[in-house]
């Protein structure tokens, strides 16, 4: 090539214009121009946080079809309408109080705010159909014969948009709704009728939808506030917080609100911010989830009994069946000789990785052994004799004797437990380098004196396993709860050395391992491994690549069922027991779960962030439980004890 000749430039991807073209509609139809817009392949989702918003859509094949293309351009469109119909807070305020009803409740507004859309631009109600039909049909809801097994949310959702919008329900939803219809129209026609008339006005569609619901026997749901029907000015805003600081602010800071800012903030909110992000997007928020009872202090709703741990709140989640779970050893899924050889497969998959993550645990290394290292105390009155001094004494007879004692060090005995996501979407390279970084971690604490355990979590089944053909044989009742059999791996435990447990590691190389993922009962699980254990100091890192999904039990459950599960789980873990919780989400937006989390967008970056996310818990000094170093300094600042 001539020296004047311009190198080429980067070809585009056939896909980015169409990106482009619908990140900019998306930003039009929500009058956000600062709307963040994200490709990834993963499920739809939502997350709005004061004036700003992220929006998170599927990544577009390279050959995108017409049926493709309309599909996420209506996911693109209904997160849109959500952004510009929908007021939050007004919608947290009048949730009812029990998750049955919350579900209908979210469904027809979500049904609402689409409709508005469909009602004023033709094309946006194409896409919204073709949205709501590809949902459908991934559901299998085309597929079911009984009211027991059609979830009344999404039924009703249908129903409420034909009578706003008068479309009929799409074609993989048409069973569902028709199972459904004669029993709503029975008992809520006038109810119907009279949602279409508030459509654009959403005080008073929730006032009817409450009234939908007392008509389908279901008043005893019913938990409106009524005083905060009429807020006073500035209240929409009282509930939201600065990003990133909520969590914080509101641990050091709670008592300090009042007691009803304090129990409207935390009336619930997780059903709001956990709809089923494939199924309707939502808003999600960075507020703490406390759930106060009328009344009650947060300072002692939060506050750990004597032994460390307070009872375990009440959580409407359960299991069809136990009796095909299992817990198993590595070794004993897979042939030693298999394990060897898939051992061997890893390293070689990654030698360029293990490389860098070994620099990094080499560093976290000197950091630990540093905090470790002995020191004394000199010329002291009393403690052991410190024979270095004894030549004053020889030299100087009226000299006293000297003593020395060794210094206590903060550097506490300790476990580290690593649960890793083992589902189908972490297959690939993201299981690799997780693999690959919990190994080396593991070797590098066991160095320091850090005991580490490795778990794994997936399903033994797809769609269903032994737990699902029971209930089928039972009837199919309504509301089994979840409908698969777990599998939870022990890679490692805690008390054997990384030598003997290395191959086991290879495992999640093995092809057909990794299913689905009910991340709140591992979460469960891992954290009562931990309670068992006898060190001082627990620390449970979650490493994860999404929400918690199981088709299974998701077709007939409330579409936010697993995830309700899992803020469930880290409420109790992070402000009621002793154990440390630390999140890693790849390329899934973790923050808003978990207090103490960082999210990475690509799965090279994991043996950084889970080494600096170490580093960071043991370069804190012995603050109070709940308070990290940041909140310390300003405490510190104001002159506030940390007591």
């Amino acid at each position: 090539m001539s020296s004047n000749q311009k190198p080429p430039s980067k070809v585009e991807a056939p896909q980015e214009p169409f990106k482009r073209a619908v990140a900019g509609c998306m930003r039009a139809l929500a009058h956000m121009p600062e709307l963040e817009v994200a490709y990834a392949a993963e499920k739809p989702n939502l997350n709005r946080s004061g004036n700003t918003a992220k929006a998170r859509l599927p990544e577009p094949p390279r050959k995108l079809d017409p049926r493709e293309a309309a599909v996420l351009r209506g996911y693109a469109d209904s997160m849109a309408l959500r952004l510009a119909c929908h007021d939050v807070d007004l919608h947290r305020r009048m949730l009812p109080r029990t998750a049955n009803a919350r579900a209908i409740f979210d469904a027809v507004e979500q049904a609402r705010v689409e409709a508005i859309g469909a009602q004023r631009m033709y094309g946006v109600a194409q896409n919204l159909d073709a949205m709501l039909d590809d949902r459908c049909q991934r559901a299998h809801l085309s597929e079911v014969k009984e009211r027991s097994e059609a979830p009344l949310e999404e039924a009703l959702a249908f129903i409420v948009r034909e009578r706003l919008t008068g479309l009929k329900p799409p074609k993989h939803a048409q069973k569902l709704a028709d199972l459904w219809r004669p029993w709503v129209e029975e008992k809520a026609a006038d109810d119907l009728d009279r949602l279409a008339r508030d459509v654009n006005d959403q005080r008073n569609f929730g006032q009817s939808v409450h009234k939908l619901l007392a008509a389908l026997d279901m008043a005893e749901d019913m938990g409106m506030d009524q005083s905060s029907e009429e807020p006073e000015p500035g209240d929409d805003d009282s509930s939201v917080g600065e990003e990133g600081d909520t969590q914080e602010s509101d641990a050091e800071e709670g008592s300090e609100a009042s007691q009803s800012e304090r129990a409207e903030a935390s009336a619930d909110a997780t059903d709001e911010d956990t709809m089923e992000s494939g199924e309707a997007p939502s808003d999600e928020f960075d507020e703490e989830e406390g759930d106060f009872s009328e009344g009650e202090q947060p300072s002692e709703a939060r506050r750990p009994a004597a032994g460390g741990r307070a009872e375990p709140r009440a959580t409407d989640y359960k299991a069809y069946s136990r009796r095909y779970d299992e817990t198993i050893a590595a070794e004993d899924l897979c042939e030693p000789e298999e394990l060897e050889r898939l051992r061997a497969y890893l390293d070689k998959q990654l030698n360029n990785l293990s490389s860098i993550v070994a620099r990094l645990a080499n560093r976290l290394q000197r950091r630990l052994m540093a905090q470790q290292s002995r020191s004394w105390e000199f010329d002291l009155e009393e403690g052991m004799l410190d024979p270095a001094r004894l030549s004053r004494v020889v030299v100087d007879p009226q000299q006293p004797l000297s003593f020395k004692r060794e210094k206590d060090t903060d550097f506490r005995d300790t476990v580290v437990t690593l649960l890793l996501d083992n589902s189908g979407s972490m297959r690939g390279r993201p299981i690799t380098v997780a693999a690959t970084c919990a190994d080396i971690l593991a070797r590098t604490l066991e160095r320091c004196g850090v005991k580490v355990e490795i778990l794994g979590f997936t399903t033994r089944a797809w769609k269903g396993g032994q737990a699902r053909e029971a209930w089928l044989q039972a009837g199919k009742p309504a509301m089994p709860g979840r409908l698969n059999d777990l599998r939870h791996i022990i890679y490692k435990s805690a008390d054997a050395p990384w030598r003997r447990a290395r191959k086991n590691l290879g495992l999640m190389m093995r092809e057909g391992l990794l299913k689905e993922n009910i991340d709140g009962e591992a979460l469960e699980w891992a954290y009562r491994r931990l309670l068992g254990r006898p060190e001082q100091r627990r620390i449970l890192m979650m490493i994860s690549d999404g929400a918690p999904v199981d088709d299974s039990t998701l077709s007939v459950n409330p579409g936010n069922y697993l995830e309700r599960h899992l803020r469930h789980m880290i409420e109790e873990i992070e402000t009621r027991s002793p154990i440390e919780l630390i999140a890693i989400g790849i390329g899934h937006d973790v923050t808003r779960y978990y207090r103490r989390a960082v999210t990475i967008v690509d799965a090279e970056e994991l043996g950084g962030a889970m080494t600096e996310k170490l580093a960071e818990l043991f370069d804190e000094k012995a603050l109070p439980s709940g308070l990290s170093k940041a909140t310390a300094a300003r405490q510190a600042r104001r002159g506030s004890p940390l007591h």
